[in-house]
């Protein structure tokens, strides 16, 4: 298992990366949905897919509520306590939200997610990489370095216990285009997760980054790491 890999040439919409993968029929779990954007693209592709979608944020759930998808159930619950039966689902993803759990809390998410998988079946874990032009500018503040390790830790120690085992490790990247700086900053700096009081010298560091890669419409690419995982 590699934490970085700086020679990446696969460039997709991960959608496609996700549809891949045999999820009709299927019960699928996803553990920090956030906004629901991936949660409403697995349910409206293909056909007979449960969803129940999980976020431990308490305002966005009412959100995600109202968005009333006929196969999505939405769950208040976190990855180290998931509100799931045993050997219940066969799918669950966390698309770039395994690094937020808490670092003391990891290692027990590993065991949920474990606990409620059915045997055999998979965990799709995606982590972005900090490494690139986008997390040049993203980190200077938003720094993740440190939670991106301890995730990647994880998850690789539990392949090394044999808790569970790796199915397959995909690099891929995407592509982002920003109109401006000002397009950046309300997309990458304005997030919850953020602290957003940023002073005037942080934001002319991240301007004058951003500025060196063009200053005007600017395309990047962002750099992910999945981790497919499968319960024996």
């Amino acid at each position: 298992m590699k934490l970085i890999e700086e020679n990446i040439t696969q460039t997709i919409n991960e959608i496609y990366l996700v549809e891949t993968l045999n999820l009709n029929d299927k019960t699928i779990l996803e553990l920090g949905c956030g906004i629901a954007e991936m949660t409403r693209e697995i349910a409206q592709n293909g056909f007979n897919r449960k969803i129940i979608a999980c976020d431990i944020d308490d305002v966005q759930h009412v959100e995600n509520l109202k968005l009333n998808i006929e196969n999505v159930e939405f769950r208040l619950c976190s990855a180290q306590n998931i509100d799931a039966e045993d050997n219940s689902i066969d799918f669950i993803f966390m698309f770039k939200s395994f690094h937020h759990i808490p670092k003391e809390f990891m290692k027990h998410a590993i065991s949920e997610i474990k606990r409620v998988l059915k045997p055999n079946s998979l965990a799709y874990i995606c982590e972005p990489l900090f490494y690139g032009e986008q997390n040049d500018l993203t980190s200077i503040f938003h720094d993740e370095e440190q939670v991106r390790i301890d995730a990647f830790e994880t998850i690789k120690k539990a392949v090394e216990d044999e808790e569970l085992k790796l199915f397959r490790e995909i690099f891929f990247q995407t592509e982002v285009t920003y109109e401006n700086f000002e397009d950046f900053q309300k997309k990458q700096m304005n997030h919850s997760y953020n602290e957003n009081n940023y002073t005037l010298e942080t934001i002319e560091k991240v301007r004058e980054k951003f500025n060196s890669y063009g200053g005007a419409k600017t395309t990047l690419m962002k750099p992910f790491r999945v981790d497919i995982l499968q319960k024996s």
